[in-house]
């Protein structure tokens, strides 16, 4: 399922989208499989595959640590294509996170076509801008990958515009200035940032992330926005547990609650 159905699903069902975050490769690539598809059975409506990288400039401490333990363990990129084919295969609804230079780095036609291939719908670039995203844009129009920028409340209204047209799948908004990680309340930046976003582009769904840590949070995103991203605390429950089995029934039950979170909430 694309994201556009996905989000038009949710929507016909009253309630945002969950989309859960986990690094590639962590710890291990058949582990990190394992975690996907749990948090895909427990609720997550998309599953977003972060491509390690050793420099992130948006990744908060422990999204900076999985990746550090993937890394570590030899994760590359061929290795991130097939998790996505069997998160997948597992009938997920996967996106990919990555930062721009690994694409580079593979050839972007060939990333798009084997990130296509792999059966990715889309994938979020949160170090690129559309003004200088001519080569990303013409190769995911060819395979057919949606777009995913970033928006945040430091946004202009004529950069809004002009980002939100170079989005396809839905527009990723950053409920705060800064890194990762879940907080203890929801940015009261963010509803003002999806209401701007709604007056320049109506049909556009909107993802929030950055701070979503449990299920009354997102609750209370999913009653302003389409969609619920959360990364940091999902990837604790894996990184904080003494054990595999620990982790994996921690990670199911926070993905549930956060499942229910945007169940129990009609977006406006």
């Amino acid at each position: 399922m694309s994201i556009a159905e996905t989000f038009g699903k949710a929507k016909a069902e009253g309630r945002a989208v969950l989309v859960g975050c986990m690094p590639a490769g962590f710890p291990t690539v058949d582990e990190s499989i394992a975690s996907m598809v749990a948090m895909a059975e427990s609720g997550c409506d998309v599953i977003e595959v972060e491509l390690p990288y050793s420099d992130p400039v948006m990744d908060g401490p422990v999204i900076q640590r999985a990746s550090d333990i993937a890394l570590a363990g030899g994760v590359r990129t061929r290795d991130t294509l097939r998790i996505i084919e069997a998160v997948a295969n597992a009938g997920a609804t996967v996106v990919l996170m990555t930062y721009w230079n690994p694409v580079e780095r593979y050839g972007v036609d060939a990333f798009a076509r084997d990130l296509a291939a792999a059966g990715a719908t889309g994938m979020i670039t949160p170090d690129l801008i559309p003004d200088e995203a001519a080569e990303w844009i013409a190769a995911a129009d060819r395979y057919a990958i949606d777009r995913t920028f970033l928006v945040s409340p430091s946004s202009t209204d004529e950069r809004l515009a002009m980002t939100l047209g170079q989005c396809r799948g839905f527009v990723y908004a950053t409920a705060l200035m800064g890194v990762t990680g879940a907080r203890t309340a929801v940015s009261s930046q963010a509803p003002e940032l999806v209401a701007r976003i709604r007056r320049a582009d109506p049909d556009l769904p909107v993802g929030v992330g950055l701070g979503v840590g449990n299920g009354a949070q997102a609750a209370e995103v999913a009653a302003f926005a389409d969609g619920v991203i959360v990364g940091s605390a999902l990837i604790r429950c894996v990184l904080d547990a003494p054990d595999r089995g620990t982790g994996l029934d921690r990670l199911r039950a926070l993905s549930a609650e956060l499942a229910e979170g945007v169940r129990g909430t009609k977006p406006s």
